[in-house]
């Protein structure tokens, strides 16, 4: 390969990663980017291997093996809510292996003075990166406090370091006498000190900037490396991450109103101060009265209210029925939660009740930039819903209601007067300026910024306290009664798009679909691609917490060609926390359809057709297919009688205890 084709191919993999970074700042394209930027980095691999003529080094081909096993399984396993503490773990790898090249190329002997002063750098910038994300990720893994820890003297000992760190440095670039080991010695010890102060005193509120400070760190690391060594690869790609990441910690900096070097020396890690408004008081009204699960003090503090007429105006079913404009303001207890599932739904039925809603986002809402959106993405919110906070900030003196599902630091009115904490000055969501305010908080607590929240105090504002998913799940079911006059419909038989085997009025109550779920002790449910297509995993997931909350068993039954890939029933289940010794294969199974109360079929076709065992020459003839008609009850949520895409009608359609509740999956399940 001659210099011209090897930086030629190497312009052309920087820039097609710099089209994958652009694409990741839209929703609508951050798959593709994500794919294009591995495809890019995976060819540039490949290339330097062959570049440096080491295509026959078998050793380098283990460590890659080991090194995909690993990521592999990581991807596999590691959860969305995880992806935070992933991304510093991630950002630490990269710390680390410019440290290693690094200590590889000082002892390594005859390095040029500029080689070697890299190389002190190198070291200098990575180790701070690999211990620094090994810290934050054990702060958003809960494994060390999240609030910020100060030591005794922690600022001075922070700095010495610093400055012991670059001495150390330059001695060795003027080539003091000392041997290269101790130099290397003095040099891990003291940056990795630095990265574990630095990192300890970040409390939870300030965790996003330094995530993308350690991002641009880690790139700058690499670009280090590769000047090191010589090699512009690694120089042109670190120098991009690098970039990119420094870039993106001016703009949460920003959003903070932090500077920079205040995170890095600590002084926005105080304790908060006096001067924010009193610990809020534990007032909490109940989602309806058929639920009324908080302790009777707390409604009757409302009750009690000087305000005329408040117990009435803080029914977050009456706010909710009365409003015309909403807006949702996510936070991390949302993603604790798991609620953007039911955080959607909510949404959707106030939309088809001609309610506009918005979502509020906040660029540090999370513990990681764009957390709130990637988790919005999941649930299909439209990305033109989503809202930053100065384009969001003027609507909500005109909203009629704000849902606040697990945020606190990011709409505290204390930050523009709480002085001498640390949220004072930074830039938050003026939710206190809605007409009402429906907080879907886990209690009443300070934020990770230690400050109390004036809005808990709040006249206008409902506190839905507990597990989020819990609050919006209550505000889903008391609030909006679309599902159960859906219901209604199929339980009188007027439902147009519901099915059932007889005609006379016995018939139809012998169909009954929610009795017969009701009695069932034994529950198969069968996911098809026509729920990938609808989304409805969330709500099959909520079906059947339903289900086992009354006593019955729940199993899945996985045909291995359920999708449009291997696996892919098995990912979408995943996502929304179905557990997987819950998911059964064929084999295993099939043998068990004969005992099972209902089968629930969502979206599938083909793979439980019978024809596949009697219609010769025809595509599925032979196919194993899930034995769904051995069920002694069948519930079809597909969206038509048409055949699937093998073109062969399914006979199970006609079978005598079939139920079907034909249309869009997420209805059919939603009203199950």
């Amino acid at each position: 390969m001659t210099d011209l084709l090897y930086y030629g191919i190497l312009i052309i993999l920087i820039f097609g990663i710099l089209i994958g970074i652009a694409c990741m700042s839209r929703v609508e394209k951050a798959a593709f980017g994500n794919k294009l930027s591995a495809v890019c980095t995976g060819i540039a691999i490949i290339l330097t291997l062959i570049w440096y003529d080491m295509l026959s080094a078998v050793d380098i081909w283990i460590f890659l093996a080991v090194g995909l096993v690993i990521g592999l399984i990581g991807a596999y396993r590691v959860k969305m809510i995880e992806m935070p503490q992933t991304v510093a773990i991630l950002n630490g790898f990269g710390g680390a292996a410019s440290a290693i090249v690094a200590i590889v190329a000082l002892y390594g002997g005859s390095i040029s003075l500029f080689e070697l002063a890299v190389a002190g750098l190198t070291l200098c910038i990575g180790m701070p990166t690999l211990t620094g994300s090994l810290v934050a990720a054990g702060k958003l893994h809960n494994v060390l406090s999240q609030k910020p820890v100060v030591w005794k003297w922690h600022k001075g000992l922070t700095v010495l370091s610093i400055v012991l760190m670059f001495a150390f440095l330059v001695a060795m670039v003027l080539g003091a006498s000392l041997h290269i080991t101790w130099f290397i010695l003095a040099l891990v010890l003291l940056s990795g000190f630095f990265g574990v102060a630095f990192a300890i005193r970040i409390g939870g509120a300030d965790m996003p900037i330094a995530i993308s400070l350690l991002n641009s760190l880690s790139g700058i690391a690499v670009s280090a490396a590769g000047m090191t060594v010589s090699d512009p690869l690694l120089v042109a790609v670190g120098g991009v991450i690098g970039a990119a990441g420094l870039i993106l910690t001016q703009i949460m900096c920003k959003a903070m109103n932090r500077g920079l070097m205040d995170i890095i020396l600590g002084k926005t890690s105080v304790a908060a101060g006096s001067k924010a408004s009193g610990t809020a008081p534990q007032k909490e009204v109940a989602a309806s009265s058929d639920h009324a699960e908080p302790a009777p003090p707390a409604v009757s503090d409302v009750e009690d209210s000087s305000v005329s007429g408040q117990s009435v105006a803080l029914d977050p079913q009456k706010i909710l029925a009365e409003a015309k404009s909403v807006i949702v303001v996510p936070g991390y207890g949302m993603a604790l939660a798991q609620a953007q599932v039911l955080v959607k739904q909510l949404t959707d039925k106030l939309e088809a009740n001609g309610v506009d809603v918005k979502y509020a986002i906040h660029p540090v809402a999370g513990r990681m930039p764009g957390h709130m959106n990637v988790l919005l993405a999941e649930v299909d919110v439209p990305y033109d819903k989503l809202y930053e906070i100065d384009d969001i900030n003027p609507l909500f003196e005109n909203c009629d209601a704000a849902i606040v599902v697990g945020a606190n630091d990011v709409i505290n009115p204390a930050a523009n007067t709480a002085d001498d904490t640390p949220i004072y000055g930074m830039p938050i969501l003026d939710v206190e300026k809605a007409k009402s305010v429906i907080i879907c908080n886990y209690d009443t607590q300070p934020g990770y910024s230690g400050v109390a929240n004036p809005l808990y105090e709040d006249g206008k504002a409902v506190l839905l306290l507990g597990d989020a998913k819990e609050s919006i799940g209550k505000l889903l079911q008391d609030n909006v009664s679309d599902a159960e006059n859906a219901a209604n419909m199929a339980e009188t038989g007027d439902t147009a798009d519901t099915q059932t085997s007889g005609g006379n009025e016995s018939a139809k109550k012998a169909d009954d679909p929610k009795k017969i779920l009701s009695e069932a002790k034994n529950v198969i449910i069968v996911p098809g691609y026509g729920m990938a297509l609808a989304q409805a995993q969330g709500l099959v997931k909520q079906l059947a917490d339903r289900l086992e909350a009354g006593g019955a068993d729940v199993k899945y039954a996985i045909h291995p060609v359920a999708g449009r890939m291997p696996g892919h029933m098995n990912v979408l289940l995943c996502e929304v926390d179905v557990p997987y010794d819950k998911l059964y294969e064929i084999d295993d199974i099939n043998p068990m359809f004969s005992d099972c109360d209902v089968a629930i079929v969502v979206g599938a076709n083909d793979v439980i057709n019978p024809a596949a065992n009697t219609a010769t020459e025809t595509p599925i003839y032979g196919m194993p297919i899930l034995n769904v008609m051995d069920a002694k009850r069948i519930i079809i949520c597909n969206y038509d009688l048409q055949p699937g895409y093998s073109g062969v009608p399914n006979p199970l359609y006609e079978d005598e205890k079939a139920i079907l509740l034909l249309g869009d999956a997420k209805d059919s399940v939603g009203s199950l």
